[in-house]
């Protein structure tokens, strides 16, 4: 299965995404996003497979958003995607592409919508939360 994720190694739930994605047997293409952004049409691609709007993928803290003005609801895509290309660190993370769809994988856990189903074997976060028990099934929280 090809699966690629847009990955910042140094956001938490990228992280246990990526480690998710492996759990599950699938070696995916990791595009560390801040060094290498994907273009304009790319983003506008992603966000369309998403059917979200191109606002709900972008991310406020720890980003320019604000001192931007980038809440002012009359700002285009257009003006929008001229700031995430200007600032990358607006695209939420992780976005992951897979034969089963695209997401935005907030909480990490959603990429297991576009996964074969794991195996046996216990999964946890970073932060000790089980998201998949022994027998590889999905644990609410």
């Amino acid at each position: 299965m090809d699966v690629v994720i847009y990955h910042n190694p140094a956001c938490g739930t990228s992280r246990n995404t990526l480690a998710l994605i492996r759990h599950c047997g699938v070696e995916p293409h990791v595009v560390e996003y801040l060094k290498s952004p994907p273009s304009r049409a790319m983003i506008r691609n992603l966000v369309a497979r998403m059917g979200l709007p191109l606002r709900d993928v972008m991310r406020r803290k720890g980003t320019p958003f604000d001192d931007l003005g980038l809440d002012d609801p009359t700002l285009s895509d257009d003006a929008l995607l001229d700031a995430i290309e200007a600032h990358p660190i607006l695209l939420n993370r992780p976005i992951v592409v897979s034969p089963l769809g695209v997401r935005l994988c907030r909480p990490s856990e959603a990429v297991l919508d576009l996964l074969p189903p794991p195996g046996p074997g216990e999964f946890r976060k970073e932060d000790g939360e089980l998201v998949l028990d022994a027998a590889g099934r999905r644990v609410s929280p």
